[in-house]
């Protein structure tokens, strides 16, 4: 799992928010040699702060639709 370093993993581990922030860092930034909890992201779906790209893969994943409005947004555009 990634270094918190300014927390204490293990103290993090004992609340539900603490759970939660782990959660929504190891989607954001990866989970490192740990595997993310199918059951814990659908548990907490609704409470997680997720980046749009990985919230609407896991969407497309976990319930084979994307669920949240997702705008596209151009890079450029050529005249």
């Amino acid at each position: 799992m990634a270094l918190f370093w300014d927390y204490n993993a293990t103290e993090l581990r004992k609340t539900e928010s603490g759970r939660i922030k782990i959660l929504e860092r190891m989607i954001n930034y990866g989970p490192g040699k740990e595997k993310i909890s199918l059951a814990d992201v659908k548990k907490y779906w609704n409470k997680l702060d997720l980046y749009e790209p990985q919230k609407h893969l896991l969407e497309l994943l976990i319930w084979k639709k994307c669920l949240s409005s997702h705008t596209t947004k151009n890079s450029f555009s050529i005249k």
